[in-house]
């Protein structure tokens, strides 16, 4: 079993990141114990995921009610949203693409290529690499889903670029850190077992939300 973010956990990642990062230390005394809960809606978190790319949280909740109300208001399966064109799911609000990207999400859960059962036996690598083969879900969207569905503690969302933004004041970068910088900042401040819980408080410290670049 992989380590899920709870109430314990997040203290420990507390003491950890606090006695080896003393730029993070300020953030965790004023920010509190990480309060991501995981949950395991993950299909929905999944359609959700590829409604909100690129739009704000008011718009994507408007388009998500919308699409649901396609299926007289109950989250719809994997079967549901087939049966419909995507020219309907385009006259709620969705784009030719996210039409056509929550479709190929179905399929893949429908012919089991992405199968929920065992998800949580599966290593971070695994899930990201069965993730991002539907259409529309890149690496951002896998590690969010890791982070913030799944709880895993130890993801590093290299392309967010909240994290990235967060890392560059912290650090006094000369600029957005690349991925291998970023790596290179977890591991001289020893984030590791707790990357998710670090990047977190990244987060915290711009009070912000994940950013997403170009999934």
């Amino acid at each position: 079993m992989h380590p899920v973010i709870s109430r314990a956990i997040a203290q420990q990642a507390a003491n950890h990141l606090s006695a080896t990062d003393q730029a993070l230390r300020p953030v965790i005394a004023r920010h509190g114990l990480c309060t991501i809960a995981p949950h395991v809606d993950y299909y929905p978190e999944l359609v959700r995921s590829i409604i909100g790319q690129q739009l704000s949280v008011k718009a994507a909740a408007s388009i998500a009610n919308r699409f649901t109300g396609l299926f007289d208001n109950q989250f719809p399966s994997p079967g549901q949203i087939l049966s419909v064109s995507p020219e309907s799911l385009r006259e709620v609000g969705f784009s030719r693409a996210k039409a056509l990207y929550v479709q190929d999400l179905a399929r893949h859960v429908l012919d089991g290529r992405l199968s929920f059962d065992a998800l949580d036996q599966q290593s971070n690598e695994h899930i990201i690499e069965n993730l991002t083969a539907v259409k529309g879900i890149g690496e951002w969207t896998a590690h969010m889903f890791l982070v913030f569905a799944m709880g895993r503690t130890d993801v590093l969302p290299i392309g967010d670029l909240g994290v990235r933004t967060a890392a560059m004041k912290l650090y006094s970068l000369p600029a957005l850190p690349s991925a291998s910088e970023l790596k290179a900042v977890a591991q001289e401040h020893q984030w590791h077992p707790y990357e998710s819980i670090a990047s977190w408080y990244l987060w915290q410290s711009l009070d912000n939300a994940p950013k997403v670049p170009t999934d």
